[in-house]
């Protein structure tokens, strides 16, 4: 999960600085635990975690904090740093949990919340992510109070190619979904994703229109969609729909701003719900399935090289890799191959973030606040684009004249073009370095964008 590293910079840079402390003592004693454990707290409460769960936490740290395994270990901060992480992680959830598609075609999805949270968004979100599992998903838009809603469900559609309802604000909700989900057996759509109203708070009115849907469709799974810059009114509102409802997990939206992060943490302790999604962009493509284990190492600096590995698989094209793995063993990477790898870095997300997700990266003093610039990236892209065939081929052929004509066409400067061929040089000295059979010197030829 790719989150902006706003999200939890705070509690994480409270924690290291913990844990520095206590593996700063050879061998723990209780009292070292407890004033270690104590401060943990005041940076849970301060992340807007809320204050049951965090007093829980820290008490189930604590008791196994004095145990053996600590006590015993011949590295005992380490070991309350591993004891912290399972906790967390079973706090949130322990495990992912999936969507519930079960039962006969077509199944119904629900999605609910508050107006603004996200609701209308999440569902275009949702049938990408059911689309590249195989699924045909058929978006219902049953939100007749804002006629807004209903174009907008239909404008997502119409930029997915995914079906969506007619439906129109004089219909019922109730009647929307119950022929919407005729029509999706008639045509062979297997999951409808139904988009019901919200309000500017919880009402009556409106959780008695939700529970009729309930009882008429009789969704597989119903999703509360929750903004998670809202932190613990997140966490009321997830109760308050839980309480009426019966929800069978959280879409928690926004994961990508400037939130504490205690919404993500709070919860599943809360309403006994698992987070099932994450929306970490406004991209359609930006929702993803909810890591506990991978959340947890990622608040607590140890990266999530997992979920690093599934955006590469998602994206990087098999054949081109093993092409691409044949031209670096023959020293043969041209400047058409350095552009297409940064289009597949790009596809992965924000650079700082995946900088994030490497172990160690978040805590790296020198690499935390880096600012990587996408606008660089663009320009190189379009330096490259502007030069021939031959010249992509051939980086030697690039002088005087022909910079000037790729620094027109591109519209960048001949020094931006020289920088590009010096960088691009310097890939292609570390390839043949370790095509040498060598990691040393790769150091001093590193290149810096």
């Amino acid at each position: 999960m790719i989150i902006g590293a706003s999200m939890f910079d705070n509690l994480s840079d409270r924690l290291n600085a913990i844990f520095k402390k206590l593996k700063g003592h050879g061998k723990l004693t209780e009292k070292n635990i407890e004033e270690g454990l104590r401060e943990v707290r005041v940076a849970l409460l301060e992340a807007d975690v809320h204050y049951k769960v965090a007093k829980k936490l820290i008490a189930d740290i604590k008791e196994r904090s004095l145990g053996q395994e600590v006590m015993a270990s011949l590295t005992p901060g380490q070991q309350v740093i591993k004891i912290v992480n399972d906790e967390l992680t079973e706090l949130m959830g322990g495990r992912l949990a999936d969507l519930n598609l079960s039962g006969s075609a077509p199944v119904s999805v629900m999605l609910v919340g508050l107006q603004g949270s996200g609701k209308t968004t999440t569902a275009g979100k949702l049938a990408v992510f059911l689309r590249k599992k195989g699924r045909k998903p058929y978006l219902v838009p049953a939100d007749v109070y804002r006629p807004a809603a209903i174009d907008q469900l239909n404008k997502l559609g119409e930029q997915l190619t995914v079906p969506v309802f007619p439906s129109s604000v004089e219909m019922d909700p109730v009647q929307i979904c119950q022929e919407a989900r005729t029509t999706a057996h008639r045509k062979g759509y297997d999951t409808l994703l139904l988009d019901t109203a919200g309000r500017l708070h919880v009402d009556e009115k409106l959780m008695d229109e939700l529970c009729r849907i309930k009882d008429t469709v009789k969704p597989s799974d119903i999703l509360l969609v929750a903004d998670a810059m809202t932190g613990q009114d997140a966490v009321n509102i997830a109760e308050s729909f839980n309480n009426a409802l019966d929800i069978g997990g959280v879409v928690l939206t926004k994961m990508d701003g400037d939130a504490r992060g205690g919404a993500a943490i709070s919860i599943k302790s809360i309403t006994d719900k698992p987070i099932k999604f994450i929306g970490v962009g406004e991209k359609l493509s930006e929702l993803e399935p909810f890591h506990p284990d991978r959340m947890s190492s990622r608040i607590l600096g140890m990266g999530d090289l997992l979920t690093m590995i599934e955006k590469a698989q998602a994206t990087v094209d098999e054949e081109k890799a093993a092409e691409l793995e044949k031209k670096l063993r023959k020293s043969q990477f041209t400047l058409e191959d350095f552009r297409d790898q940064m289009t597949q870095i790009r596809k992965m997300g924000s650079l700082s973030d995946l900088l994030n997700m490497i172990p160690g990266m978040g805590q790296n003093k020198h690499l935390k606040n880096l600012e990587v610039d996408e606008k660089e990236l663009i320009k190189i892209e379009a330096i490259i684009n502007s030069m021939t065939p031959q010249e992509r081929c051939q980086h030697t052929l690039i002088k005087g004249s022909r910079r000037k004509r790729i620094a027109k066409g591109s519209g960048t400067s001949v020094q931006d073009i020289n920088k590009l061929l010096k960088n691009y040089a310097q890939v292609v000295k570390m390839i043949q370095q370790i095509n040498k059979g060598g990691m040393r010197g790769i150091g001093r030829v590193m290149p810096s964008f």
